[in-house]
């Protein structure tokens, strides 16, 4: 390689090595071992017999929520916000019930854990969910 090709070369790394950088400044959202379970029939879980009922779990880094999407299909995230894992709040659903929010920051996201509004520009962290029976299983 000619000399002349270095600065082409090393211009081109740089470009690589600084596409490679995360651009967020938000702490990141520590990975917790997580398999759960409940009966959605369960008395201690009323709210998850109706669509967008949601249920409250202590698993996860901050406790995971649970959202009915509909009777065969239920959705459960992380209540740590994605914009500030590390602050004192927790990802709660809204009074409304037509979204959730980080009381902290103000972030919103939808039933399904997308941002639609506030400083956060990740999604909630989702788990994996099985229904088998009456049985919702979570798992990471």
């Amino acid at each position: 390689m000619t000399s002349k090709h270095w600065p082409l070369l090393l211009a081109l790394l740089a470009i690589l090595a600084s596409a490679c950088k995360d651009s967020s400044n938000s702490p990141i959202i520590p990975n917790v071992p997580v398999n759960a379970q409940l009966a959605v029939n369960s008395q201690l879980y009323p709210e998850l017999r109706q669509d967008g009922g949601f249920a409250y779990l202590p698993e996860g880094y901050k406790g995971i929520i649970v959202i009915r999407q509909n009777a065969n299909y239920y959705t459960a995230f992380e209540r740590a916000c994605p914009f500030d894992p590390t602050n004192d709040c927790e990802v709660e659903m809204d009074p409304s019930r037509l979204f959730l929010t980080d009381p902290c920051c103000g972030s919103q996201f939808n039933l399904q854990g997308g941002v639609i509004g506030g400083p956060a520009i990740q999604g909630l962290r989702q788990y994996k969910t099985s229904l088998v029976g009456a049985t919702l299983y979570i798992t990471n």
